[in-house]
C-alpha cells in the first residue's frame, strides 16, 4: 500500500508539472478543457503529422519563412509565413490580412485540402461545427523564441474559432483572459496536439513561453505551429 501511495504521489506530481517534455510522457484524455470554450485535443493531428510537414515544405518553398516586424519596429523572434486566400502580416503600417505576399508580390500558396479538413474536424470536435478556414499562419519556433500575450482580433468574423496545431518540439502555451494582465494558464503542448478556442474565449490573450532547447525526430531543433482562422 505504501508503494502504491508513493507511485500515485509521483504520478500526480508529474501530472501537474509545467514541464512540456515530462507532460508529453503522460497518458492523456481525449479532450481537455482549458477554460470555457477553449479545449486541448491531445494528439489529434499526430496521425497526419508527416503529411502536414510535407505540406509545410511545399508552402515554404513558395513563400519562405521570414521574421516580420511589428508596427513599433521590433523584429519578431518567431519566423512566419502563410497559406490560404489571405495571409496575416505585420510591418510598420500595422497588423492586417493581405491576399498578396509582400515579399514576393504573388498570392499566398493555396491551403492544402488535407489541412482544411483537419482544421474543420478539430473545430467540430470542440463543438464549433461548419468551420471553414480561409487563412493559415505558419510559425517556426527555434529554441529561445517566444510569442508574447496577444489577441487574434484582425479577423472580420470573430464568431469562427481559432484552430492551432503543434508539431515538433514541446512548448508551453499561455492562455489568459480578456485583459493582458489576467492570469494565464500554462498548457503543455506536445507533437500533434491541437488547441481550439472561440465563443466567449475567442478574444482571450494567449502566447507561447520561450521555447526550450531540444530536438525532434521530424522537425529537428524547432517547433512548427499551424494556426487556422476564418479571416474574411
Amino acid at each position: 500500500m505504501t508503494a502504491l501511495r508513493c507511485l500515485y504521489s509521483v504520478q500526480m506530481a508529474v501530472r501537474h508539472s509545467s514541464d512540456p517534455l515530462t507532460h508529453s510522457l503522460l497518458p492523456r484524455a481525449g479532450i481537455e478543457r482549458i477554460a470555457g470554450q477553449s479545449v486541448l485535443l491531445p494528439g489529434f493531428a499526430s496521425a497526419q503529422a508527416s503529411q502536414l510537414l510535407e505540406a509545410v515544405q511545399s508552402i515554404v518553398a513558395a513563400a519562405p519563412w521570414r521574421h516580420m516586424v511589428t508596427p513599433g519596429g521590433l523584429r519578431m523572434s518567431v519566423a512566419m509565413t502563410n497559406c490560404g486566400e489571405v495571409g496575416w502580416v505585420t510591418d510598420r503600417d500595422g497588423y492586417r490580412y493581405a491576399s498578396i505576399d509582400p515579399a514576393s508580390g504573388q498570392r499566398w500558396p493555396a491551403m492544402p485540402a488535407s489541412m482544411k479538413r483537419l482544421a474543420a474536424r478539430a473545430a467540430a470536435e470542440a463543438d464549433f461545427p461548419d468551420f471553414e478556414p480561409d487563412a493559415c499562419l505558419l510559425n517556426r519556433y527555434e529554441p529561445g523564441s517566444r510569442l508574447s500575450l496577444h489577441q487574434d482580433r484582425n479577423e472580420r468574423d470573430l464568431s469562427a474559432p481559432v484552430v492551432s496545431v503543434s508539431l515538433g518540439l514541446p512548448a508551453l502555451f499561455l492562455f489568459g483572459g480578456m485583459k493582458r494582465a489576467d492570469p494565464a494558464k500554462r498548457v503543455a503542448l506536445s507533437h500533434g496536439d491541437v488547441v481550439v478556442w472561440g465563443g466567449r474565449q475567442r478574444l482571450a490573450f494567449h502566447g507561447v513561453a520561450k521555447l526550450a532547447d531540444g530536438e525532434h525526430a521530424l522537425t529537428g531543433k524547432c517547433r512548427i505551429n499551424l494556426t487556422f482562422r476564418h479571416a474574411r
